[in-house]
């Protein structure tokens, strides 16, 4: 079998993102956020039952509260959750009106949303805002002007408001980002069981996995030819980023060769494999919905089984995190066909399809 039925160039692009990883790697965070719960419900029973709320304030907590999703659930104090629920509903249904106050604006409506707009688009706060309109020559606006505005929309006027979120962060680096790893795996051989090495690469966004080489002795010069192989990936002017652990096997010129792809190659720290959720995520997917299911007799079985397996999970397994999908689904599908099914590996993996 030759490599090309291993490698997929396939390189689809999405937009989700997942946010275990953040969950993993900061457990400080999450700490704080408890003492934060815990002090919150003591200053909510020295308050009153009922807080009012102005429209106001309303919006500022059902912008910040749907960043939370179903967790919200678990935090909100001030009102009921189906209190919450219900501010949804009516901001959908522009129920919540700001009251009319104060003398006649005189800002014009179209300055009104350039401000929105900017501080939306670039978690900016009010001064950094009067900046660029002071660039623009919009001079007659002061900082309290700006302020007003930002506050009636529900929007945060000051710095903290631009505090980046690991979720932002990962989107921004979604389409540049990827993991490697070696999984194992013993194979029954003429000459007794011998335990093979899998080196394997999975980009970040389209959630594709691409073989660079499968093999019984992974010493330096393996992994380099390996990692030329599979280079083809990297070869373009967009800078990127592999994360990978400190697996001895990764010595030599390893490194280099992607840095010479504009590729910056980052070793996590020892014994951290919740840093590398997504390798470490793939190997057990393969393994336990694959390969556990056989006992691999030979390499040329071992290569058939992972590249069923691949072609399975990189076209028409639905992936959880890119909204039960498969990779690169197309919208335009049949779906009006007969309902069929599909099978490879003995039945191991079934794929349900319209006809």
């Amino acid at each position: 079998m030759s490599s090309d039925t291993i490698y997929n160039t396939n390189n689809h692009l999405f937009q989700k993102f997942f946010l275990l990883m953040g969950n993993l790697v900061h457990s400080d965070l999450k700490r704080q956020i408890e003492y934060m719960k815990v002090e919150n419900e003591i200053l909510r029973s020295k308050c009153p039952k009922r807080i009012t709320t102005t429209a106001s304030e309303k919006r500022r907590l059902i912008e910040f509260g749907l960043l939370l999703g179903g967790d919200i659930k678990k935090l909100i104090s001030i009102v009921n959750y189906s209190t919450f629920r219900r501010w949804i509903a009516n901001s959908l249904d522009n129920k919540i009106v700001l009251p009319k106050q104060g003398r006649p604006r005189k800002t014009t409506e179209e300055i009104r949303q350039l401000i929105i707009q900017m501080a939306k688009d670039n978690n900016w706060g009010y001064s950094r805002i009067l900046g660029e309109l002071k660039k623009l020559n919009i001079m007659s606006l002061s900082p309290n002007t700006i302020k007003k505005i930002l506050f009636e929309n529900g929007i945060d006027p000051v710095s903290k408001r631009s505090r980046d979120s690991w979720d932002a962060y990962i989107k921004r680096t979604f389409d540049t980002l990827w993991a490697c790893d070696f999984f194992t795996k013993t194979v029954w051989t003429p000459f007794g069981p011998k335990l093979f090495h899998v080196l394997f690469f999975i980009n970040i966004h389209s959630r594709k996995v691409h073989i660079a080489g499968i093999t019984t002795n992974p010493k330096k010069e393996w992994v380099e030819n390996a990692a030329r192989s599979i280079s083809f990936l990297f070869e373009n002017d967009e800078k990127k980023l592999i994360v990978r652990d400190g697996d001895k096997k990764y010595a030599g010129d390893f490194d280099n060769i992607f840095q010479k792809l504009n590729t910056t190659v980052k070793k996590i720290p020892y014994r951290s494999p919740n840093l590398n959720p997504y390798a470490e995520t793939w190997v057990s997917i393969i393994k336990r919905e694959c390969l556990d299911h056989f006992f691999v007799f030979g390499e040329d079985h071992f290569k058939y089984l992972i590249n069923e397996y691949l072609k399975f999970y990189n076209t028409v397994r639905p992936h959880t995190s890119m909204k039960n999908l498969p990779l690169g689904y197309n919208t335009d599908n049949n779906m009006n066909g007969l309902i069929k099914c599909s099978s490879s590996l003995g039945g191991v993996i079934k794929h349900y399809y319209r006809h």
